[in-house]
């Protein structure tokens, strides 16, 4: 057996606080982005290969639940990340951007593969050369199509954006003026 696998420390620390004999106290940012980084549901919007890919990292063998993706949502209503895997024709995006408004805030995105990336090999009048010509992307996992690895990688970084970003960020002028740019409301 090989001595390169990956050593998975399931013991998360508790947020910086201040504790003592039978208490512990931390502000509730740090407590919120603990809890949500821990318990994010994907919504998987799988249209080619990517989607095989993700499946196999819902595996057994990956097993995304270990990182606190348990639970795969399938309406946006109840989802916090938007998993675009695969291509993405142009009509197609219009659909892709009425899924990402009915998701509640906070909400993140990861696009996986090269296709949702960028159009991959699909350089063509049909394929959108990115979704983030149609919606804001938070984290790009790159590969054609990427190893379920890579997925749990990208799934990792944002549980990290979702445990470092605080409360109020969505609320700020900047956040309004990215979706602005899209068309957003």
């Amino acid at each position: 057996m090989s001595e390169n696998t990956p050593k998975i420390n399931t013991n998360a620390p508790a947020p910086p606080g201040f504790e003592g004999e039978g208490f512990f106290a931390t502000n509730l940012n740090n407590l919120i982005g603990m809890a949500r980084s821990l318990s994010l549901w994907p919504l998987p919007f799988a249209t080619s290969c990517c989607g095989i890919e993700f499946m196999a990292t819902m595996g057994p063998n990956y097993d995304l639940a270990r990182f606190g993706g348990e639970r795969m949502s399938f309406s946006p209503r109840q989802a916090d990340v938007l998993m675009v895997c695969g291509t993405i024709s142009k009509k197609l995006g219009p659909i892709l951007k009425e899924v990402y408004t009915q998701m509640a805030e906070p909400k993140w995105v990861i696009a996986v593969g090269a296709c949702a990336s960028s159009g991959g090999i699909f350089d063509s009048y049909s394929v959108l050369q990115g979704i983030d010509r149609v919606i804001p992307v938070d984290v790009y996992v790159p590969g054609c199509p990427p190893r379920p690895e890579q997925i749990l990688e990208g799934f990792m970084q944002v549980q990290a954006l979702a445990e470092s970003e605080s409360l109020r960020r969505r609320d700020l002028p900047q956040y309004k003026e990215l979706l602005e740019s899209f068309n957003i409301n």
